[in-house]
């Protein structure tokens, strides 16, 4: 076939929604790409006739990448446990920033950034299990019916819909409504700021008294092998960083749809720090280092 095909435009249109699905089914970039990969495998491994015979050719893939998702979080605990240092999802920038504006880039490989992808909520996803994950991603951020949802999640439509009504619990319980974008990117630049001026004192004022950092190395990098809490305790820590940041420059940029901040050496990417603020305070704050989760951010 050739690009002018109409079939293979209508099957290669899917590939925008593949990976905004398999993203925030499974927390990470390249681990999408891969099943989207894998989804257009198995499509292109049917004839002409097995093909002609799927009436709804989007649906079939969807169906397909969900279940290709739904195996990799079911053995995900088991990828977790030999992962070096603490698991962060994979932050992606926002449409200016994405690498796939540069030329040679693939549009396509861009996930579209709103509140289901912003790192406090990957985060309480990733803590739910395979099949609440799936349900209530399916359902309630692509809108697809439940029973359509039990055909991918091997449940009946009365149990995709309890799987998704405990997801909404776990959201509800372990998330405060975000502060207004314009407010958070003030506190932002503020943490910025103090931080560059060890300013100790501001940072705490900053940080909610019961605030956790996680950094993300993944073995490759050096990171905080485990969470730091309270906030007079990050505080020190990141002033602790500023004498070892030299050559560094912090530039502040939306991470998954929200403000945080970039770190940079001579140009490249080295860190990607995403907030979660609520309340006037900062309750989470995610450092992820590990090159191989930085790929859309580097130049």
């Amino acid at each position: 076939m050739t690009g002018s095909d109409p079939s293979l435009s209508a099957i290669m249109s899917e590939r925008r929604q593949l990976i905004n699905l398999a993203y925030r089914l499974l927390g990470s970039l390249a681990d999408a790409e891969d099943v989207v990969q894998d989804t257009y495998a198995r499509w292109y491994a049917m004839s002409g006739e097995e093909q002609d015979a799927i009436d709804n050719p989007a649906a079939w893939l969807t169906k397909v990448a969900s279940r290709i998702c739904l195996d990799l979080l079911r053995s995900a605990r088991a990828r977790r446990e030999r992962y070096v240092g603490e698991w962060v999802p994979e932050p992606v920038p926002d449409q200016a920033e994405w690498l796939g504006d540069q030329p040679g880039g693939d549009p396509a490989d861009r996930v579209t950034l709103d509140e289901s992808v912003n790192m406090a909520f990957l985060v309480v996803l990733d803590a739910m299990t395979p099949a609440e994950r799936v349900a209530f991603i399916l359902h309630d951020v692509f809108r697809y019916p439940f029973p359509e949802v039990a055909e991918i999640v091997g449940r009946t439509p009365a149990a995709c819909r309890q799987l998704a009504s405990s997801a909404r619990r776990r959201i509800s319980t372990a998330q405060r409504p975000p502060a207004p974008t314009k407010q958070q990117a003030e506190i932002v630049r503020d943490f910025k700021a103090a931080w560059a001026a060890k300013d100790i004192q501001t940072l705490i004022t900053l940080l909610d008294p019961d605030v956790v950092a996680i950094g993300d190395g993944g073995g490759v990098v050096t990171a905080a092998p485990h969470p730091v809490h309270g906030g007079t305790q990050v505080a020190q820590y990141f002033a602790d960083l500023v004498d070892r940041g030299w050559g560094l420059v912090v530039l502040e940029r939306t991470v998954n749809g929200q403000p945080g901040l970039v770190i940079q050496r001579e140009g490249v990417t080295e860190t990607v720090i995403a907030f979660d603020i609520a309340d006037d305070r900062i309750k989470h704050i995610w450092a992820v280092r590990n090159p191989e989760k930085l790929r859309p951010w580097t130049t």
